[in-house]
């Protein structure tokens, strides 16, 4: 039976100055750790812990450059009162870092959202994609159970996982994986049960199916069909290079998605969720839906370009998230058009055009995407 969230968890009193010399007893905000915290998961799972209250700490790389483009509306200077978002340069691929912050912090929930998440990537950094995603995962479970606190513990699994397994895909379906990435992924979703059943930890996966927005980085093939028809329109490109036409993916919309994130860490027991929409669609439907949007004939503009196929392709992946529904409550709402169409409207405003003069039926009415943010690269710490 659907059900909401469990009442939240009562929070330690603080003693807090009233300003008059006078103290007041007041609850502490429920603290939260995420890595990945500048990626569109860590982005959109900050806007909602920050709305219901907590103070959230987010662990980022070190870069030479600015990858904080989709968290700059939420971040504040430390010294100003009242800020509940901090940044700390930490990364998955050192433990020191993993385990000094976790410490200083002493967080209530962990998110672990930091990956190189590129599957196609992945071919090419296998070594480091294993390092980030699966070691990665492994270092913050072993800080978390030195830890003399409580700590619950999200693992972001992937529908990658299930690899040439048939669909629909749920939790019972095998895993056959077809990626560096994937691999690494089912080593860090297991090693979270190892834990979860080795030393009580309250340590819960996610295994989320394909989820979009307008914050989805730019060599994802979502947001590349988006922004590529955007540079079209805006006269910047005649044609845009794909892969794979023939893939079928469940695409849903990623807010939506790390609302589930946080449901799976307010039940009482710890267990793995598949979330997904159950609807199966092809990259070329993708092609066709936003091209004929905005009226232009994709044969015109689609190329194809034997680089973006993998060396091991994953045909088809469909999610079962009954159990997600049944026990969290959870179920999506944006459908597959709408978030298409969510998702050229604000690549089409970024290129400086207005979406109501190329678009037919109107805008979308769908969700708040919120600011876009950078389409940085995915990274161990921002993915």
């Amino acid at each position: 039976m659907a059900h909401e969230p469990s009442a939240p968890r009562r929070s330690t009193p603080e003693t807090i100055d009233a300003g008059d010399g006078a103290a007041t007893i007041g609850p502490m905000p429920r603290k939260a750790l995420i890595t990945g915290i500048t990626g569109q998961d860590g982005s959109y799972l900050a806007e909602l812990l920050l709305q219901k209250g907590y103070e959230v700490h987010g662990l980022i790389r070190r870069s030479s450059s600015f990858t904080t483009g989709r968290i700059d509306h939420l971040y504040h200077d430390p010294h100003e009162s009242g800020v509940r978002l901090f940044l700390h340069y930490a990364d998955l691929t050192d433990p020191t870092s993993l385990y000094s912050h976790l410490h200083s912090v002493k967080p209530e929930e962990v998110y672990n959202l930091g990956a190189q998440s590129h599957v196609k990537v992945s071919f090419e950094v296998p070594e480091f994609t294993a390092d980030s995603v699966g070691m990665g995962t492994l270092r913050l479970l072993e800080a978390i159970r030195t830890a003399d606190w409580p700590i619950r513990f999200y693992q972001a699994g992937s529908s990658e996982m299930y690899g040439s397994a048939p669909p629909p895909q749920d939790e019972s379906t095998s895993f056959q994986p077809r990626s560096p990435y994937a691999i690494a992924k089912v080593f860090a979703h297991w090693m979270t049960i190892q834990y979860r059943d080795a030393y009580g930890l309250h340590a819960s996966n996610g295994i989320l199916f394909n989820h979009e927005s307008p914050r989805r980085g730019g060599t994802f093939v979502t947001r590349k069909v988006t922004r590529g028809i955007a540079a079209i329109l805006a006269g910047a490109e005649d044609h845009l290079y794909m892969g794979n036409l023939a893939a079928r993916r469940d695409w849903g919309f990623a807010p939506e998605y790390v609302e589930a994130m946080w449901r799976m860490l307010q039940q009482d027991a710890p267990d793995d969720y598949v979330i997904a929409t159950g609807e199966m669609h092809s990259v070329q439907e993708l092609i066709d839906v936003a091209f004929g949007l905005v009226g232009l004939d994709p044969a015109k503009h689609i190329r194809i370009d034997e680089r973006y196929f993998r060396p091991t392709e994953v045909d088809e992946l469909c999610g079962d998230a009954s159990k997600a529904r049944d026990k969290l409550g959870w179920q999506p709402r944006v459908t597959f058009h709408d978030l298409v169409r969510l998702m050229l409207e604000a690549d089409l405003r970024e290129a400086g055009i207005d979406p109501a003069s190329v678009m037919s039926g109107g805008t979308a009415g769908a969700g708040n995407s919120g600011p876009t943010g950078a389409a940085e690269e995915p990274t161990t710490a921002g993915a």
